[in-house]
């Protein structure tokens, strides 16, 4: 379900995000996961009816509401809500459903699974495409804030 292979092909292959529960708040994960997949050439689908607009792109109320494919459905909602986001994941013809880091719904993988879509749980978008792809440095791991080295003394 989740090994390194079947994790780089869904990132290598998506190109839509659709990013359930997506916050207009700079300091929540799920803006911070999404605007880093935004400047590594995903484009980035709000689903959240509190927002017109995140991050330079329109905001849906829902799934079903999104006018043109969605590759990749982002989970940043609590466990409890993913039943359905997984069978309107199926009904719009995503072909991904991840459930990020702490959203852990065995039915909603089951669902999504016996439709045959790729299901991650419990993993976050933006760590994984870091560790596969060689970003960890870039942004948010490796800042520099946190070191062993002594700071230099004048």
């Amino acid at each position: 379900m989740s090994d390194i292979a079947t994790l780089r092909r869904i990132l290598h292959d998506a190109h839509t995000l659709a990013i359930v529960g997506l916050s207009a708040d700079w300091y929540r994960p799920s803006f911070f996961a999404a605007k880093y997949m935004q400047a590594h050439g995903y484009r980035i689908v709000p689903v959240n009816p509190k927002y017109p607009e995140i991050l330079g792109e329109k905001s849906y109320p829902d799934l079903k509401s999104i006018p043109f494919p969605v590759d990749l459905v982002d989970v940043f909602r609590k466990p409890a809500d993913c039943v359905p986001i997984a069978h309107d994941a199926i009904d719009i013809g995503a072909k991904a459903l991840w459930l990020q880091i702490g959203v852990i719904n065995e039915e909603a993988c089951r669902i999504a699974e016996d439709a045959r879509l790729d299901v991650v749980m419990d993993r976050c978008v933006k760590i994984e495409y870091a560790r596969l792809f060689g970003g960890l440095n870039w942004m948010g791991v490796n800042t520099g804030v946190i070191s062993s080295r002594r700071p230099l003394t004048l």
